[in-house]
């Protein structure tokens, strides 16, 4: 098939029968960042994995997202992929916001105390060559029709380049396609929510004065915008304006874009020679599961939220580093598929919080009425006053603050996010993440490890406590003590053929 890249597989057929030949173990659609991430893990762990995109191969550099946050850094640190991504990209240590509100990501808790400011193509080519590299299959201008699942798989209808529909066969489906998600709508799912700003215009332009900062961002009046290097001269432009209320497809001259960004920023930075413009409208919506049967959804698929606090293509990254590994788990047979349903209940939760808190800052942000701009300076106060409640709302933009539920009478680290602890002999835990496997950390020495899935470790310092940890970094189970049939029950509900399940 044209637009192919990585393995191919025989089991298309023309048109909408059954399908032959060895089924593909997962089909991922749309080659986002969120399905990249999935693909390259599916991949490594050895499980067959196609990708599906409805654009031509050939990564876009008109890119929306310009920020990687912590949490997102020490999931791409688990994958070997932070260290190439930080080189081409540029930190920031500190987030205004409200133009008086600093928020000092030099304290974070993280290897990544900071943000990375780098487009979001950039990202994706490195996610892209992993995923290649890996084995996973890529079908570009191929666009899903319908879709259709039983008990035993799913089978996709897929129209390649060349105008002919396909069946595709699989063992779970994941739509990564984006807020128009064609899987979502094969599967019935709503995706009720509202457009919160209207006809905000994007432009990338050159600047013949350079900002002062290394992010441009404010709010004056009825005006937005903000300001991000693309790092080859070029700068994103993302301006809205409150009484320019007009659809999408209105024309955009760079006057309007100069003319917002005045108004917001104070000048424009003698913005000329616009290579690329457009209007969008951003809108606040959650689809109500990220499952249904052997279809699930991550990133825009389902959830989108307004750009505030730059976290987007984070949370789908998010999603995937969650999802992929119980995939792995449930195609292998190491758990039993009930393990799937915990994707819902920890993903879920934090895409609604994600929506709270974006659509929170752009409102505070857009601030005009006496109440609001009242609202706005108290809670800018308390927060500047208060570190603990300012910890938490920096806990939340960059994700190291989310913990997943755990089940009564889990031991109290169940579902938390785990820093990346020094181990015995100079290693450090998202080293010994790599390759999608568990680790246990254990202050004794401990035997029982299964190689290939767990890798067994020792706390560098004084610790007594035991932990093992999930491939997405967050704790699985855990003891005060290091008692070896404790540690073996844990292990082998984890890595062993019966269910896994958070909390056992």
């Amino acid at each position: 098939m044209n637009g192919t890249t990585g393995n191919t597989s025989t089991s298309d057929t023309t048109g909408p029968g059954p399908t032959t030949g060895p089924a593909r173990r997962v089909l991922v659609v749309g080659s986002g960042p969120t399905g990249l991430l999935l693909a390259g893990d599916l991949a490594v762990a050895g499980v067959p994995v196609t990708v599906l995109e409805k654009r031509p191969h050939g990564i876009s550099n008109l890119s929306r997202a310009f920020v990687l946050h912590a949490r997102t850094l020490e999931q791409l640190d688990a994958r070997g992929l932070a260290d190439d991504l930080e080189a081409a990209g540029r930190p920031l240590d500190r987030l205004r916001l409200f133009g008086r509100l600093t928020l000092d990501l030099g304290t974070l808790p993280s290897r990544f105390n900071h943000l990375l400011v780098l487009p979001q193509y950039e990202v994706e080519k490195v996610l892209e060559r992993r995923a290649v590299e890996a084995g996973a299959d890529f079908r570009y201008e191929t666009e899903v029709t319908g879709l259709a699942q039983d008990a035993d798989g799913v089978t996709v209808q897929a129209r390649g380049p060349e105008g002919r529909t396909k069946s595709l066969r699989a063992d779970y489906v994941v739509g990564t396609d984006g807020m128009r998600s064609a899987v979502r709508e094969a599967i019935g799912l709503p995706f009720p929510g509202r457009s919160v700003i209207r006809s905000v215009v994007l432009a990338d332009v050159r600047l013949a004065e350079k900002p002062p900062n290394l992010l441009t961002v404010n709010a004056v009046g009825d005006a937005f915008a903000f300001l991000a290097p693309f790092g080859d001269g070029y700068y994103r432009v993302i301006g809205w304006h409150r009484g320019r209320n007009v659809p999408d497809r209105e024309p955009l001259g760079l006057a309007e874009v100069q003319e917002i960004t005045r108004l917001a920023l104070g000048r424009d930075f003698g913005m000329h020679d616009a290579r690329w413009m457009s209007r969008f409208h951003s809108d606040e919506r959650q689809a109500p599961a990220y499952r249904v049967g052997r279809v699930f959804l991550a990133g825009d698929a389902a959830h989108v939220h307004t750009p505030a606090g730059g976290q987007g293509m984070n949370t789908g990254l998010q999603d995937a580093a969650n999802l992929g590994w119980k995939l792995a788990a449930a195609v292998h047979g190491h758990a039993d598929p009930d393990l799937l349903d915990s994707y819902q209940a920890e993903r879920h939760p934090v895409g609604r919080s994600v929506l709270r808190s974006s659509g929170g800052i752009v409102r505070l942000a857009m601030a005009k009425r006496p109440w609001t701009l009242a609202a706005r300076a108290a809670l800018t106060a308390f927060l500047g006053a208060v570190g603990p409640a300012r910890r938490k709302v920096v806990g939340q933009v960059t994700g190291i603050g989310y913990r997943y539920p755990a089940p009564r009478g889990a031991h109290r680290l169940t579902g938390t996010r785990v820093p990346d602890v020094a181990l015995a002999g100079g290693g450090r835990l998202y080293e010994a993440l790599r390759g999608g496997r568990f680790v246990l950390i254990t202050p004794e020495p401990y035997e029982g490890g299964r190689a290939e899935r767990l890798a067994v470790a020792r706390w560098a310092g004084e610790r007594r406590a035991t932990v093992l940890v999930r491939p997405d970094g967050y704790v699985a189970w855990a003891a005060d003590s290091a008692d070896t049939a404790r540690i073996e029950t844990a292990v082998t509900a984890y890595l062993g053929g019966r269910a896994v399940r958070p909390g056992v």
